[in-house]
């Protein structure tokens, strides 16, 4: 599966907080081009073919991934394979020359139904093709618990894992959600979490961060 999706974008102000910790003399701008974002490939129980979609900002500072299926449950009418769905996006960001990116934040939502004793897990890394530099968070979540969740990664400005200048390398983002029966008792329960949405409201946003590749 591959899919274009193209944003207008305009010089504009990336993420506050990461531009009031950084040197007044770096990165304070986006590139004045659109940025093009295509699905390379899309893989895992969390995401068949079809179930997930990109689509960049118009200012060119954050991409949003939208899923309609990523549920993973145990208990009463879970397969013994659905405590664990997982994610693997590889994406072609086609950058406008004379830039480079990094992802410098991330916001996942979903809902969670968790009995007592149930415990829960997001997690998500990130790496561009043929980088040795991972960078991986997690996030745990404990029943009894029966509300949306959110979960949020960044990155400091510093610790940025930036593109190579001038090499086409795809983005690659893991995420997984993961549900354990705990204590609770999975033959009479059932516990699940979600990154999905059966009105395509849930989904999760990257922020990125940009500046000018050096002359060399």
């Amino acid at each position: 599966m591959s899919r274009a999706l193209f944003a207008g974008g305009a010089t504009a102000a990336i993420l506050a907080s990461l531009l009031a910790a950084q040197n007044a003399s770096a990165v304070n701008h986006t590139p004045p081009d659109k940025i093009t974002i295509d699905i390379a490939t899309v893989n895992g129980s969390g995401c068949r073919p079809g179930s997930a979609a990109v689509a960049v900002s118009e200012d060119n500072t954050a991409f949003t991934v939208t899923y309609s299926e990523y549920l993973a449950k145990v208990g009463v009418g879970a397969n013994p394979t659905d405590f664990r769905k997982n994610c693997q996006l590889n994406l072609v960001v086609h950058v406008p020359q004379g830039f480079t990116y990094a992802v410098a934040s991330a916001d996942y939502r979903g809902f969670a139904s968790l009995q007592s004793g149930a415990t829960a897990m997001q997690k998500a890394s990130y790496y561009f093709q043929g980088s040795p530099d991972t960078a991986a968070r997690n996030h745990p979540f404990k029943g009894p618990l029966d509300d949306n969740w959110q979960a949020s990664d960044s990155t400091e400005w510093g610790q940025l894992v930036w593109a190579p200048c001038g090499v086409k390398r795809n983005f690659n983002i893991n995420t997984e959600v993961r549900v354990n029966a705990g204590t609770s008792d999975p033959k009479k329960t059932t516990s699940f979490m979600t990154m999905d949405s059966t009105d395509g409201d849930i989904n999760t946003v990257y922020r990125l961060a940009w500046k000018e590749c050096e002359e060399s």
